[in-house]
């Protein structure tokens, strides 16, 4: 698995522009194989920061319907990084 692969997107809510203000945390949607390791990895990489801790969620498809059919939409995985004292992600939102 390349490094580059492992963040796919941020997560940019109200609840993690909360806890990035208030507790130095940056929430990702990243690959569902990757563990703890490689996303500290992969954000240090990216980023050029400090990984202090992460913490992982699953997450599972929910239900969709379009008339008649249903489906399922994919299962993901959320990771919250905490940077270290000082440390800081430009996002595109603060652009």
């Amino acid at each position: 698995m390349d490094i580059r692969d492992i963040i796919k997107k941020p997560i940019l809510t109200e609840k993690a522009s909360v806890l990035k203000e208030k507790d130095n945390k940056y929430t990702f949607v990243v690959d569902k194989n990757a563990n703890k390791f490689q996303i500290g990895a992969a954000v240090e990489f990216l980023f050029s920061v400090k990984v202090k801790s992460i913490h992982t969620s699953n997450y599972s498809g929910k239900i969709k319907r379009i008339g008649k059919k249903a489906g399922y939409k994919s299962d993901w995985k959320k990771a919250i990084v905490k940077l270290g004292k000082g440390q800081e992600i430009q996002m595109i939102e603060e652009v």
